[in-house]
C-alpha cells in the first residue's frame, strides 16, 4: 500500500489534534482493557461498534414487536426494500453504481454464487489465476468450483508466487503470467489486498490484462472495502465480493456485499443459482413457476435479507458516507507512514516491513528491508 512520508518530529497527539477526522473516533465504542481504552489494531478482523448501531437495531426490533408481518410494509424503514437503503452508500465504498452493488449473504457464499455465473470453463480455457498466499477460504472456494466443473485443481489452478527473496508479488509478474497462459485462462481472481502481507494489488492493470487475454476478472475485497479507494466500475472489473465485519464495522458475522459490472446487468443467459429475492419485483409475489431475474447485481440475490444485520451495517455506512473514502484513505496513509517511521528506527534485525510502499511492485518491500538493516 502507498505510504506517505510523515514528519515524525510531530507527536501523535499533535497530529491527532490537526486531524480533520478526529471527531469520528467518538462515534465508536472501544473495548476496555486493563481498566483503560486500548489502541485498536484489529479492525482487519472485526471493526468497532458504531454507537448508533444499537438504536438502529432496536428500531427494527420495536417495529417487529409492534407490527409483526406488517413491518415489511409499514415499519419506519420498511423491510421489503430494506437492502435498497444501503445500495448507494455501499456503491460509494467500492466505486460502483448503485445498480452494480447489492448487500446480501456473506463473503464466501457470494463468491460461490458469482463463480457459478462467471467461471465458465471450456476444454481449452479452464484455468483460474489466484495468489498462492490467498486467504484459505478463497483457495477452498476456487478449488471446489474447479472440481464442480470436473476439472483438476492441480492442473487448472495457476498460483502466483513472489520472486525468490521477496515477500510480495510484482505487478509485471502477474501480468506476464496472464499473458503467457492467456489462451487457457477462464478467470483471474485475486484479493484486492493480501490479508497477510498488506499488499494492495493494481486492480486496474490486472483487470485490463485479464480482459486482453479473454478472461473474466473478479476480486475478493475483504481487506480492501472500507480500506482503499476503489473504482470497481471505472476499472472495468467483472465482479467482486466482500465482507462487512472488518473495516466496514458491520458487526460479527455481518452481511456481505457483491458487485456485478453493469455490462452484465441484463445478461440473463448467464447461469446462476436462483432464489425468489432475485426475481423481478413486479411479479415476485405472484409466485409464478418461472424465474425472471432482476437486472443488475440484485438479480444474484437468493433469499430475503437479514434486517437486524443490515440495520447495524447501515449505522456504519452512514458514518462512512459522512467521512468519505478519500479522507479516510488519506488518514490511513498518514497512520501507516507514521508507524513505519518508528519501525525503521527500531534496532531489531527480526523486524522488517514486507508491505510494499507502492502499488507497482514488490521491490519496494525489499528496499524497505534493506533500509532497516542499514540502520543497525
Amino acid at each position: 500500500m502507498m505510504m506517505n512520508d510523515v514528519n515524525a518530529t510531530h507527536s501523535a497527539a499533535e497530529l491527532d489534534a490537526a486531524d480533520p477526522l478526529r471527531l469520528f473516533r467518538g462515534q465508536f465504542h472501544f473495548p476496555e482493557v486493563n481498566g483503560g481504552e486500548p489502541i485498536y489494531f484489529t479492525g482487519n478482523s472485526l471493526g468497532l461498534m458504531p454507537k448508533t448501531a444499537r438504536s438502529y437495531v432496536e428500531q427494527e426490533l420495536a417495529d417487529w414487536e409492534r407490527l409483526a408481518v406488517e413491518g415489511h410494509i409499514h415499519a419506519k424503514n420498511p423491510w421489503l426494500p430494506y437492502h435498497e437503503f444501503l445500495a448507494e452508500q455501499m456503491a460509494a465504498i467500492v466505486g460502483a453504481k448503485p445498480g452494480e452493488t447489492v448487500v446480501m449473504n456473506s463473503l464466501t457464499v457470494n463468491l460461490h454464487l458469482l463463480l457459478v455465473s462467471f467461471y465458465r470453463p471450456t476444454r481449452a480455457r479452464f484455468k483460474i489465476v489466484i495468489e498462492k498466499g490467498a486467504f484459505p477460504s478463497d483457495q477452498y472456494a476456487v478449488a471446489s468450483q474447479i472440481r464442480f466443473q470436473e476439472f483438476d485443481p492441480g492442473v487448472a489452478l495457476i498460483e502466483l508466487t513472489p520472486r525468490d527473496g521477496e515477500s510480495t508479488l510484482r505487478t509485471e509478474d502477474i501480468i506476464a503470467t496472464i499473458e503467457r497462459e492467456g489462451a487457457s485462462i477462464a478467470l483471474v481472481m485475486l484479493g484486492g489486498v493480501n490479508y497477510y502481507t498488506g499488499q494492495a494489488f493494481d486492480m486496474k492493470a490486472i483487470t485490463a490484462a485479464g480482459h486482453k487475454a479473454g478472461a473474466v476478472v473478479g476480486f475478493d475485497l475483504a481487506h480492501a472495502a472500507g480500506n482503499l479507494e476503489l473504482k470497481m466500475h471505472d476499472w472495468d472489473v467483472d465482479f467482486a465480493a466482500w465482507c462487512s465485519y472488518k473495516y466496514l464495522n458491520g458487526g460479527p458475522g455481518a452481511v456481505g456485499g457483491a458487485f456485478v459490472h453493469e455490462r452484465h446487468a441484463n445478461s440473463f443467459d448467464l447461469p446462476r443459482f436462483a432464489g425468489w429475492w432475485g426475481h423481478d419485483k413486479a411479479t415476485r409475489f405472484l409466485m409464478g413457476p418461472e424465474f425472471h431475474p432482476l437486472a443488475g447485481a440484485e438479480g444474484w440475490q437468493i433469499s430475503n435479507p437479514p434486517i437486524l444485520q443490515m440495520a447495524a451495517l447501515r449505522a456504519s455506512l452512514e458514518i462512512f458516507e459522512e467521512a468519505g473514502m478519500t479522507a479516510l484513505r488519506k488518514k490511513s496513509e498518514k497512520l501507516t507512514g507514521y508507524l513505519e517511521t518508528f519501525i525503521n528506527e527500531i534496532d531489531e534485525p527480526r523486524i522488517s516491513v514486507i508491505t510494499p510502499r507502492t502499488l507497482n511492485n514488490a521491490a519496494a518491500s525489499s528496499r524497505s528491508r534493506s533500509k532497516i538493516k542499514k540502520l543497525h
